[in-house]
């Protein structure tokens, strides 16, 4: 397929969605830059980004499409069919947007994002398959996939539907590798059989395998006190068959060195290696954290101003540290915003989850929170 292998000789990829912030919640760009030097110096080249993502499509421009030559890096970005997007020109829009903001001059890869069942019928809609199919015959774009949120069968149905894909973005964690809701294993299989390499997001599932459990840290502990909890999920997703990158969702410098510490001259997993992993499952299993990765897709149409993904993260730490100023934490997240007790239950959230999270039922469970 290509020359992929040849372009991204590093399975490392620098996920844009969660770039340093400075103290007035704008993109720390010296550090970004200082990331994306890091990164290129150690052989990585693939960097992802999204129309949605706020600033990042400016940032990475700022960081690194100005600074280094455009052959030596691989850029990817996406258009989305969001619940706000009610027409196929702004939809449409959203990839010139994209153009304007980089000033990348072409896209090495991009993609229909967040295909799901509750949105996959938009993009047929909008014709945006043949759009972006325009786009790569003019030379725009170089590869065109699309990021996947759905189950087996939608996958199945969309790569039997355009079997010219070039790859396939999945949700990919030892968390969720035998999960129902995000079926991992199961849709990586269904790519392989479409010979279709794949991209991974959230391999530390939003940060939660970057901080685990205690339970899961002993586990890992017990091997390598050495090595960061996020390798271990970082590793399991490269040691994958068919995985073309990994991305990381790096926020500071010191992820990214700690990243291509074990990435750049990257070892898979051996099989006592994966014997720990399926522990780690075994113990997340019986854990009863509400799985959130703080993605904010779900707070973006919310009616009521939710901070829905804060809100989760109070009632985890709650459950995780019977030290936890539970109701000063709380207080802090909603001020200003919406409570879990404001909810209306439109449901718009539970549509946009990626996770599929029932959103509704858990801030119902997350109201005892305000007592």
């Amino acid at each position: 397929m290509d020359n992929y292998s040849d372009k991204n000789k590093m399975k490392l990829g620098f996920g844009l969605m969660r770039l340093p912030k400075l103290e007035d919640g704008s993109i720390d760009v010296a550090q970004t830059a200082e990331m994306a030097d890091l990164f290129l110096e150690a052989g990585g080249t693939y960097f992802d980004t999204a129309f949605m993502y706020p600033g990042s499509e400016e940032a990475i421009r700022d960081a690194l499409i100005k600074r280094h030559p455009r052959d030596s890096f691989t850029l990817a970005t996406k258009l989305m069919c969001s619940n706000d997007v009610k027409d196929e020109e702004t939809a449409k829009q959203e990839f010139y947007t994209s153009l304007e903001r980089t000033q990348a001059g072409y896209f090495d890869y991009y993609l229909l994002h967040a295909l799901q069942r509750s949105n996959y019928q938009k993009y047929d809609e909008y014709h945006i398959w043949d759009f972006v199919k325009e786009q790569k015959e003019k030379g725009l774009i170089r590869h065109y996939g699309f990021s996947f949120h759905g189950d087996p069968e939608l996958l199945e149905e969309l790569l039997s539907k355009h079997p010219d894909v070039d790859f396939v973005q999945l949700q990919i964690n030892y968390a969720d590798w035998e999960n129902p809701g995000v079926n991992s294993k199961k849709n990586l299989e269904i790519c392989r059989s479409h010979g279709k390499l794949v991209t991974v997001m959230e391999p530390v599932k939003g940060g939660i395998l970057a901080d685990p459990i205690d339970s899961v840290k002993a586990i890992f502990d017990s091997e390598n006190k050495d090595a960061s909890y996020a390798s271990w999920g970082i590793r399991f997703v490269a040691s994958q068959e068919g995985i073309l990158i990994v991305l990381s969702g790096m926020s500071n410098l010191d992820q990214m060195k700690d990243n291509l510490s074990f990435m750049k001259d990257f070892v898979p997993l051996n099989e006592h290696e994966q014997e720990l992993i399926m522990k780690a499952q075994e113990a997340l299993n019986a854990d009863q954290m509400i799985p959130c990765t703080g993605c904010r897709y779900c707070t973006k149409g919310c009616p009521m101003s939710i901070p829905i993904p804060d809100i989760f993260t109070v009632e985890n730490r709650k459950k995780g540290s019977p030290e936890f100023r539970t109701k000063r934490e709380y207080t802090i997240v909603t001020q200003g915003k919406g409570k879990a007790s404001d909810c209306l239950e439109c449901g718009q959230c539970e549509g946009a989850c990626p996770q599929h999270l029932p959103i509704i039922d858990l801030l119902k469970q997350c109201r005892a929170l305000e007592d």
